[in-house]
């Protein structure tokens, strides 16, 4: 089995050997694919969902300057909660 890793190809090389490509993913591998030297796609399993901590959620809104408030304090409510848990938290569900 291939180690996991992540992989740099070019877009000639990505469509020259697509299945090929695939396959590697499917053993485990990242992919990026690149175009002129630089990350274009990032191509991983869909069963690898990226997961984002609700402090990196509340960051990007602030550096959107994102105008939604679901009320007055939610966000400062919400910090708390990040604040008061730096570990992260078990999912009930696992």
């Amino acid at each position: 089995m291939e180690a996991m890793g992540t992989v740099h190809i070019s877009e000639v090389e990505a469509a020259r050997d697509f299945l090929g490509l695939l396959a590697r993913v499917r053993r485990g591998a990242e992919v990026v694919i690149e175009k002129d030297a630089a990350p274009a796609v990032l191509l991983r399993t869909a069963d690898d969902p990226p997961l984002r901590r609700l402090s990196e959620s509340l960051r990007l809104a602030r550096e959107h300057a994102c105008p939604v408030t679901l009320d007055e304090g939610f966000a400062t409510d919400l910090e708390a909660v990040v604040a008061s848990h730096p570990e992260a938290l078990t999912d009930p569900w696992d």
